[in-house]
C-alpha cells in the first residue's frame, strides 16, 4: 500500500512535470511564432529589394491578412479603419449628417422624408422636395449616384451645409441652411396592432438603440390593450450580444440562463435573465426564416429551449461563432472568432463550415435546391443532435434554429410581372410620380394613417394606371398575371402610399394581410391549444 507521503510526493511531481510540460509547450509556440513573423518579414524586404516593379507593401500586407483569416473561419475577417468606420455604423444606431431619407428619381434627389427631429425637419426641409444644389453646385444629372449624395450631405456634427431646394415644382428655389447633427438609425421598422390583443414588433437588427425602441414599442402597444407578441426577426442578420440577452431578459423570468459563450481558448461564460422583464406574461412568437442569424438565434433559441413561447418560419442561418475586435497599429481590425455560442440546453448555434468558405456561403442556395424552403420533411437531423426543453418537446442543434411550427417558402401568388416590377423600381418610381401629383389631396382627404388605412382603396382607373406605367418600362404582364398577383399589387401600392406620408410602420401594417407567414403566425397565436404544450415557467 502506497504511504499518504508518497502519495503527496507523485502529486507534486506531476504537478512539476505538468508545468515543465506547459512552458516547454509555450515556449515552442512562441519560437514557432518568432520565426513565422521573421519569415513573413524576410519576404516583404526580399520583394522590396528586387521585384521587378514597385510595389505597395502595405496592400500586400492586408492582401495576405485576408488570405490568412480566410484559412480560419467565415466569419474571422480584416477591416481598414474605414470598413470598421461603415460596419459600426447601423449597429451603433447614429450618423452625423442632415436627417433625410432620400431616393434618386429621374437623377434628382427626392427628398422622401425628413427625420423627425433632425436637422432637415428643423429648418422646414419636408417630403417631396427635391435638393437641386448643394453647396452652390448643381445636384442633379448623371453624375447624383448614393455615394455622390452621402459623401456631401453626411457630416461631421455642427459643420454646415447649404442646399437649394425645388418644391411644388415651382421656382425660384428655396434656399435651406442646415446644421448637421446625430442622426439616429431606427432597428424597429414596425410596431402596430394585429387585432386588439395582439401586438406586432418588427426589428430588423440588434443596435445600440434596440432596447430603448423594443421597449417604447411595448409601451405603445400595452397602451392599445396587447396582451400576446409576435416579434418579426426574419432577416434580421444579428449584431451586438448584449442586446441580444437584454432582449431575450425582457421575456424571462430573472436567473434563466440565456445563452453561454465558449472557446478552445476562452472560458465557458454565461449569460442569465434578471428580474427586470417587461413581457414575462402573455403568450409570444418569435419569426425567423434563413435569414435571421446570430444575435436573432440566440433570442429564438433562448425562447424555445425554456418553453417560453413559439418560433416559427422556417430554419434560421446558423451563425454561432463569437469575434472580438483586435486592433492593429494601423487602426484597422481583426475580428477573430474566439468562442462559438450555444443556446440553454447545450445547442450549438452554428452551422459547419469545415468545407470551406464558398461552400459555408452556398448553404443557402443548397438549402432552396435541396426543398429545404419548401417542406420541413426535406431536413434530416441525427439523433445526436437531440435535446429536450423542459416541456420535453425536441429540439435539434447542428447549426440554426429549427421553428417550432414550419412555414413554407410562399409562391403562390407570385408571378413573372410582379417579380419584375420589384426587379426594376416600378413600385417605387409610380409611387413617386403619383405622389408628385397627389399630395396634397391625400393630406386634405385623410387627416391621419387610420383614417387612410381605413378609406383609401388602389381602385380599377389607379390600378390600370400602374399597368399602363408598368409597360413604359418594359413590364408586361403575362396571362393571368394580375389575377395572380392582382391583390399583391394593390396593397403595395398603397403601403408605399402611406410609407411617403407617414413611415416605414405604416408600410408594413398597409401590407400585413398579404404577409402569409404573418397571417400563419397570427393564426398560430389565435390557437390556444398549441400553447397549452409549453409548461408554464416560475
Amino acid at each position: 500500500m502506497i504511504s499518504d507521503k508518497t502519495l503527496y510526493k507523485i502529486w507534486v511531481g506531476l504537478l512539476l512535470a505538468g508545468a515543465l510540460l506547459t512552458s516547454l509547450l509555450s515556449n515552442a509556440q512562441n519560437i514557432e511564432t518568432r520565426r513565422n513573423v521573421e519569415k513573413f518579414t524576410s519576404l516583404l524586404q526580399i520583394i522590396n529589394y528586387y521585384y521587378v516593379d514597385s510595389t505597395d507593401q502595405s496592400e500586400l500586407t492586408e492582401t495576405a491578412v485576408v488570405a490568412m483569416l480566410k484559412e480560419l473561419d467565415p466569419h474571422s475577417v480584416y477591416l481598414s479603419k474605414d470598413e470598421v468606420r461603415k460596419a459600426n455604423e447601423p449597429l451603433v444606431g447614429n450618423f452625423e449628417g442632415v436627417g433625410i431619407q432620400f431616393q434618386l428619381f429621374h437623377d434628382t434627389i427626392l427628398v422622401i422624408a425628413a427625420v423627425p427631429g433632425g436637422p432637415s425637419e428643423k429648418v422646414g426641409v419636408m417630403a417631396g422636395d427635391k435638393i437641386l444644389t448643394i453647396n452652390g453646385e448643381e445636384a442633379f444629372g448623371k453624375k447624383v449616384t448614393n455615394t455622390y449624395v452621402m459623401e456631401r450631405l453626411r457630416g461631421t456634427k455642427g459643420t454646415k451645409v447649404n442646399v437649394g431646394i425645388l418644391r411644388n415644382n415651382q421656382l425660384p428655389l428655396i434656399d435651406f441652411t442646415i446644421t448637421r447633427d446625430k442622426i439616429p438609425l431606427n432597428s424597429i421598422d414596425a410596431t402596430f396592432m394585429l387585432t386588439s390583443d395582439i401586438g406586432y414588433i418588427r426589428l430588423t437588427r440588434f443596435a445600440r438603440t434596440s432596447m430603448v425602441e423594443m421597449q417604447e414599442s411595448i409601451r405603445n402597444l400595452r397602451a392599445k390593450g396587447m396582451k400576446d407578441l409576435i416579434l418579426d426577426l426574419r432577416n434580421n442578420s444579428g449584431g451586438y450580444l448584449d442586446i441580444a440577452v437584454d432582449l431575450s431578459d425582457e421575456f424571462l423570468p430573472s436567473q434563466r440562463l440565456i445563452v453561454y459563450t465558449e472557446g478552445l481558448r476562452s472560458l465557458r461564460i454565461e449569460f442569465k435573465a434578471t428580474s427586470k422583464g417587461d413581457f414575462e406574461e402573455g403568450k409570444l412568437i418569435v419569426m425567423v426564416n434563413e435569414g435571421s442569424a446570430s444575435a436573432s438565434e440566440i433570442v429564438a433559441g433562448a425562447i424555445q429551449d425554456w418553453d417560453r413561447g413559439l418560433v416559427l418560419g422556417r430554419r434560421s442561418f446558423g451563425k454561432g461563432l463569437v469575434q472580438r475586435p483586435f486592433n492593429l497599429p494601423d487602426s484597422s481590425v481583426i475580428r477573430l472568432t474566439t468562442a462559438r455560442y450555444y443556446t440553454p440546453s447545450g445547442r450549438s448555434i452554428q452551422k459547419p463550415y469545415e468545407a470551406g468558405s464558398e461552400d459555408y456561403y452556398a448553404d443557402l442556395t443548397n438549402r432552396f435546391k435541396h426543398g429545404e424552403f419548401m417542406s420541413a420533411d426535406s431536413i434530416k437531423f441525427p439523433d445526436s443532435l437531440k435535446y429536450y426543453t423542459p416541456s420535453n418537446r425536441v429540439v435539434y442543434g447542428g447549426g440554426g434554429i429549427m421553428p417550432d411550427v414550419f412555414i413554407p417558402l410562399d409562391t403562390t401568388t407570385s408571378s413573372r410581372f410582379y417579380t419584375d416590377l420589384w426587379r426594376k423600381g416600378v413600385f417605387n418610381e409610380f409611387v413617386l410620380n403619383y405622389m408628385e401629383d397627389n399630395r396634397g389631396k391625400i393630406s386634405r382627404d385623410y387627416k391621419d394613417f387610420i383614417s387612410f388605412k381605413n378609406n383609401f382603396n388602389v381602385d380599377e382607373p389607379l390600378f390600370q394606371t400602374f399597368v399602363d406605367f408598368a409597360a413604359t418600362k418594359s413590364v408586361i404582364p403575362e396571362e393571368d398575371a394580375l389575377l395572380k398577383s392582382g391583390d399583391e399589387i394593390r396593397y403595395i401600392i398603397k403601403g408605399l402610399i402611406a410609407r411617403n406620408i407617414w413611415d416605414a410602420s405604416s408600410y408594413f401594417e398597409i401590407i400585413s394581410p398579404i404577409d402569409n407567414e404573418l397571417m400563419h403566425a397570427l393564426q398560430v397565436m389565435q390557437q390556444e391549444t398549441m400553447f397549452t404544450k409549453l409548461i408554464k415557467l416560475n
